[in-house]
């Protein structure tokens, strides 16, 4: 496959992304962040299950032989990062969450020097300061004294951490057993989500109310596990094999772009002076971090 064709499906991946964050916010008093993510990946398993099953079996050797990797990645790119991000979208704007979540690309840089022998040059230091200013920038509302009494909204922090957790993800899919097929890893993982998110749902440990079964939640739920699961972790997966997590990680960029058209338009959010001013920083962070990745 052709890097124009990930590029392409990198693309939509964020595409889907932006619509599942408008969709987390857009639904946050009727659909609890536990029962969205639960029910999202639950109906994602089932669609996909019937035509993956053989798949799954077929290749259930190399499953077993990479299983604690496999269990990880579905932890942390099914269970933990959908479920922190809806959590966050209860709390906080469609707006900025989405523009913390495109400090994913330099947390993977971060992440990735973490290895001993790869040092972070001057130009990807500065390039870090600089998008990290740009994330308190949104995270404090513009204002130094929330930074100094961290005053802080609790739904950007959820979105942090769930931005931090892609970025591990992200990492990971280079080690994903390349004779494994896109569909059988896909399914697997969300069997280890599923997996972990059913005690929490069904014990109602975060206490949330039941879920109302009407027209506009299930429509939503139906986006969720179709275009925001299926889809996009198909095209995302895919994407990352061909062009790498580095690379990938700069089609973030686009999901405040689609993501912040769709919540003015489809939820009336207004753009303030710190969405531009963090945004900015975070862009010109990322640019300097990033501009000689080939």
């Amino acid at each position: 496959m052709s890097k124009n064709w990930a590029y392409l499906m990198l693309a939509g991946s964020a595409l889907f992304w932006s619509g599942n964050f408008v969709i987390g916010r857009a639904f946050a008093s009727d659909i609890q962040p536990l029962t969205i993510s639960y029910l999202r990946w639950c109906t994602a398993l089932v669609v996909i299950l019937p035509f993956t099953i053989k798949s799954l079996l077929k290749q259930w050797p190399i499953i077993r032989a990479n299983l604690p990797l496999l269990i990880f990645m579905g932890a942390f790119g099914v269970a933990g990062f959908n479920t922190f991000a809806y959590l966050g979208l209860n709390k906080t704007s469609a707006t900025n969450a989405l523009l913390i979540n495109s400090f994913i690309p330099i947390l993977i840089i971060l992440l990735s020097r973490i290895k001993p022998g790869l040092p972070i040059t001057a130009a990807k230091f500065i390039g870090i300061l600089i998008s990290t200013c740009g994330v308190l920038m949104l995270v404090s509302r513009g204002e130094i004294d929330n930074l100094i009494a961290f005053k802080i909204n609790q739904g950007d922090l959820w979105v942090l951490l769930a931005a931090f957790v892609w970025a591990v993800y992200s990492i990971s899919l280079r080690w994903r057993p390349a004779e494994l097929t896109a569909p059988a890893f896909l399914s697997f993982t969300m069997i280890i989500g599923v997996l972990i998110l059913s005690p929490v749902y069904w014990f109602n440990l975060l206490d949330e109310p039941a879920f109302v079964v009407n027209t506009p939640n299930m429509v939503a739920i139906a986006y969720v596990a179709l275009f925001a699961s299926i889809g996009a972790f198909l095209f995302w997966n895919q994407g990352v094999k061909i062009v790498g997590a580095g690379t990938a990680g700069q089609f973030i960029h686009l999901m405040p772009v689609f993501g912040t058209i769709m919540a003015i338009v489809f939820l009336g959010e207004q753009l303030f002076w710190f969405h531009i001013a963090g945004a900015s920083a975070i862009g010109l962070g990322i640019y300097l971090s990033l501009r000689k990745a080939g």
